[in-house]
């Protein structure tokens, strides 16, 4: 039965580890996107600034061409992101359903203990019913 508690408590630990992980990524995938979306608004301001919006134009602003570049790259690690989020839920899915199995098991050993157990108090009050039938009988 020991055992049985420790592997629950490591599916458990597996379990919240592998929560954690996809929080984190989660995470990290809303930021690059606010970090985006704070590049579209800066790029915004300084193609209005200069009133040149076409990228390819010789006088766009440089800061703006960096500033697409910077957005492009956290865009595409925002897609790769979520790449491993889908793993890691799938993961999580996998532990999760491993932990399910083995509280399960676990209650049906201890469901199974106690119907022993019932019947063995069961006998030992029939054992002393039948004692004492004998005790008035005499």
């Amino acid at each position: 039965m020991k055992s049985r508690d420790t592997i629950i408590r490591l599916k458990k630990f597996q379990v919240d580890e592998k929560r954690r992980k996809v929080a984190q990524i989660e995470t990290m995938i809303a930021e690059f996107e606010r970090m985006a979306a704070e590049l579209d608004r800066e790029i915004q301001v300084e193609q209005d600034r200069a009133g040149i919006s076409d990228p390819g134009h010789f006088a766009y602003p440089t800061y703006a061409r960096a500033a697409m570049g910077r957005r492009e790259n956290l865009r595409r690690s925002a897609e790769e992101l979520a790449e491993q989020l889908d793993q890691a839920q799938a993961a999580l899915q996998e532990s999760f359903e491993d932990l399910k199995k083995v509280e399960l098991l676990d209650e049906r050993d201890q469901m199974r203990e106690r119907a022993v157990e019932d019947m063995r108090e069961q006998t030992e009050l029939d054992a002393i019913g039948a004692l004492r039938s004998r005790s008035a009988v005499m």
